[in-house]
């Protein structure tokens, strides 16, 4: 009989990638992704502090937003997933529309090429709360073939507390909400610019 001691098992504990302690798998299927892969933002810290450039850390919020909400220099690069379009107005919203990004796609491969990266590469998304954007984003990267993309479930600001004395705040988890490094100050090299 094989004695398994502590040390062993806590071996075994620890070496572990980060990925296995993910976060489940959202309710609300169009959060859901073909890969099936979840993070909090505080796993996603995790992996990138400990995978370094070995994945793509990557914010498809529009740059507009990113500006006034906040900013994280952990990601590698800001590849928007939609774009405000000023000459288009939402009326249910009230608010400019905003539309997908045409350069999407190519936009993410040429921040794996940019690294030496490949299709291998662990690829990980983060919109504003998790889902509206971070699922339709992972999940338009499908046709591409990348082998593993997660998304940020709790994404940069988090979830809403309704019941906040100034109204509904997101003010619960997400990258800002959990102590995560992050200001207003954007690295240009990284924030997406339109072409002109």
């Amino acid at each position: 009989m094989t004695r398994i001691t502590l040390a062993t098992i806590l071996s075994l504990v620890l070496l572990q990638p980060v990925t296995a302690l993910a976060a489940p798998e959202p309710e609300d299927p169009n959060k859901q992704t073909s890969w099936g892969l979840y993070l909090t933002a505080k796993e996603a810290f995790d992996m990138k502090q400990s995978e370094g450039d070995a994945v793509l850390f990557l914010d498809v919020r529009e740059p507009i937003e990113i500006m006034f909400a906040g900013y994280t220099d952990m990601i590698d690069a800001n590849v928007p997933f939609l774009l405000v379009n000023p000459a288009k107005w939402h009326p249910e919203k009230p608010r400019f529309a905003m539309e997908p990004n045409p350069d999407f796609a190519a936009g993410v491969m040429a921040a794996l090429e940019a690294r030496g990266l490949s299709k291998s590469t662990p690829v990980l998304v983060m919109c504003r709360s998790g889902g509206t954007r971070g699922a339709p984003a992972a999940n338009a990267l499908a046709p591409l073939g990348l082998e593993k993309v997660y998304v940020v479930v709790d994404g940069f600001e988090g979830s809403t507390v309704e019941d906040h004395p100034n109204g509904p705040w997101r003010l619960k988890n997400g990258w800002k909400n959990s102590g995560l490094p992050w200001s207003y100050d954007l690295n240009l090299e990284k924030v997406y610019t339109r072409p002109e």
